[in-house]
């Protein structure tokens, strides 16, 4: 019986890396993640080593699910420190976790453009992925965006954190959201106050800057803020 091939250099760093990285955000890589480490150009590079390393039985990959990459008991014998309850748990949590296009940037600042949010357009390498513990109701109309700008920083929303959003047209005052204003073609992130039928305030977090005053029919709400992830790095 022929002896099975030895894995290449680059198939050794890809199992190292998805294991570290693993071990460091409790969660797989993206292919392209894998591939910018290696380094490998080509996603379907990547893709032909992890269907090769599945072959070998170190690995198992589901297609359809964001980040379905997880090690098998063979794959995870070739790390001494590994932890079986641990890998097993992190499987089980990415296969719950609740996947959220990234659609773009939105200023908490000055108004700037919002980004296509045809969900439909993003694969997995644009996905926010999300526990469902974090969330409440119906997660088929949540989309994220990254936060630019710091007139919501006394609302703990900082320029690069990511903001969850849910999609819908109607807000109550006080309420976090997404306000397209229709005279700018432009999208911004404020507090949402009624003045009156004909007025609305969109007041920033900042006691630096000033609220916006816009008519009432000039101004369109395109998501509530249902969470903000922190970026520390």
């Amino acid at each position: 019986m022929a002896k099975e091939k030895p894995l290449s250099e680059r198939q050794e760093r890809i199992l190292q890396f998805i294991w570290n990285y693993i071990r460091r955000n409790g969660r797989p890589p993206t292919i392209r993640e894998i591939g910018k480490d290696v380094p490998i150009s080509s996603t379907s590079v990547v893709s032909y080593n992890l269907k090769a390393l599945r072959k070998r039985g170190l690995l198992e990959r589901d297609a359809d699910v964001s980040r379905g990459i997880r090690f098998t008991d063979m794959g995870r014998a070739l790390f001494e420190d590994v932890s079986e309850a641990v890998t097993e748990a992190v499987s089980n949590v990415v296969e719950k976790l609740v996947h959220i296009p990234m659609v773009g940037t939105i200023a908490a600042g000055q108004p700037i453009d919002l980004p296509n949010t045809d969900h439909a357009l993003y694969d997995e390498d644009n996905m926010v992925d999300v526990s469902p513990a974090m969330l409440r109701g119906d997660t088929s109309q949540l989309f994220a965006l990254t936060v630019k700008g710091d007139s919501m920083i006394d609302a703990m929303v900082n320029s690069g954190d990511i903001v969850i959003m849910r999609e819908q047209k109607i807000a109550e005052n006080g309420e976090m959201v997404a306000v397209w204003l229709k005279d700018d073609d432009t999208t911004t992130l404020k507090y949402f106050y009624h003045e009156s039928p004909e007025k609305v305030r969109l007041q920033p977090a900042n006691p630096t800057m000033d609220p916006i005053f816009v008519d009432a029919a000039s101004v369109e709400i395109q998501g509530k803020v249902m969470m903000v992830m922190r970026q520390t790095a």
